[in-house]
């Protein structure tokens, strides 16, 4: 009788053993970083039920990470401005990949996956020329960076796969950075953040800019629904007292969309939006506000203010099964019974741990 060992080697031989999938993981239905009691950092794979599956530990404060869409491996981006980025196996913690920056470069937060996991995307800050980056990564062989192309505008911050598969959408938030000055804005008067889509070799499609009067609002983070919709959320560096739009839908080839809330749910914004997400098939659409403490909710299609959920420094967002999940700093993970204007919680867990600003969904 063959041994285990054996019985797989010859699997593996003829093709037959079965792929790791993040069930090898524990299935975790969300990925987030968060700070720990004792003041260290992780990365954590949450459950359905807003219980904690695993963490493995990160060497600085994480902001989002992209999870591979097949195997049970994940990518953690240090917080922007930041020049970490682990590829991470989810089953023990290990650490399969180091990807750094090259020099002059850092990361900016966010990175998302090809299809079939082999290619890794990174948005990245060229601070000595003051253009965006967009890195590209060999996912299969080890993480090691295989090549580049300009994000097409300044200061890139979140990119995402477009549901055809074949092209990318990225915010550049437009806002010029330099580790010499450490994290000032060094262009407000004259930034003009914009949506990028290009193709996987970085080839642009479209470009779409706001209104002057709004160039002054930093695209910042994106959610795609499987129908090309694309969501933007921004932060506003004008007068707070303003109080302009901070969400928008765009579709290739019409004019952006702007959302606003009624005045007085829409100062409670206070000009800051952290995360987004968006079903499209319910059409339904939510951003949070840490610094207002507060989710505000859309019928994407109408535009139409579908009503508030206010819970203090609330931040990652993510729709699961047509529901919307929201994490907080103060450690809060929920899961709601409906995704639209409801305060009702299907799942309500406390946890010890400050949850960074990025919820992101598995599969």
């Amino acid at each position: 009788m063959p041994d285990r060992r054996s019985f797989l080697t010859g699997l593996f031989a003829l093709g037959l053993c079965p792929s790791v999938t993040w069930a090898d993981a524990g299935s975790p239905a969300f990925l987030s970083a968060a700070r720990k009691p004792d003041g260290t950092y992780a990365l954590f794979g949450i459950s359905e039920q807003g219980r904690t599956i695993f963490e493995i530990a990160l060497p600085g404060r994480g902001h989002a990470a992209a999870a591979h869409p097949h195997r049970p491996e994940a990518v953690a981006f240090a917080r922007r401005p930041g020049n970490f980025a682990l590829a991470l196996d989810c089953r023990n913690g290990e650490t399969i990949g180091e990807l750094h920056s090259p020099k002059g470069r850092h990361f900016q937060g966010h990175g998302a996956f090809s299809e079939d996991g082999s290619l890794l995307y990174t948005a990245e800050n060229d601070y000595d020329h003051a253009r965006g980056v967009i890195g590209i990564w060999d996912a299969a062989h080890g993480y090691k960076r295989i090549g580049e192309f300009a994000s097409h505008g300044i200061g890139p911050h979140d990119v995402k796969l477009m549901p055809d598969r074949q092209h990318l959408v990225i915010a550049n938030g437009g806002i010029e950075t330099h580790p010499d000055s450490g994290r000032e804005k060094l262009n407000i008067p004259t930034m003009k953040p914009n949506l990028a889509y290009v193709t996987l070799e970085g080839a642009l499609l479209e470009m779409v800019e706001l209104p002057h009067a709004m160039h002054k609002n930093s695209i910042r983070h994106l959610s795609v629904g499987e129908d090309g919709m694309v969501a933007f959320a921004m932060q506003w560096e004008g007068d707070i007292s303003d109080s302009p739009a901070m969400l928008g839908l765009h579709r290739r080839g019409e004019e952006p969309r702007l959302l606003l809330a009624p005045e007085v749910e829409q100062r409670e914004l206070k000009g800051y939006v952290g995360s987004v997400a968006l079903d499209s098939e319910q059409k339904l659409l939510a951003a949070s506000s840490p610094r207002g403490g507060v989710v505000h909710q859309f019928d994407s299609e109408t535009g139409e203010f579908l009503g508030a959920i206010h819970e203090e420094d609330v931040c990652g967002l993510a729709v699961r099964d047509h529901k919307l999940a929201r994490t907080s700093g103060m450690g809060i993970v929920c899961l709601s019974e409906e995704m639209a204007g409801t305060q009702m919680d299907k799942t309500r867990v406390t946890h010890r741990y400050q949850w960074d600003n990025h919820l992101v969904p598995i599969g």
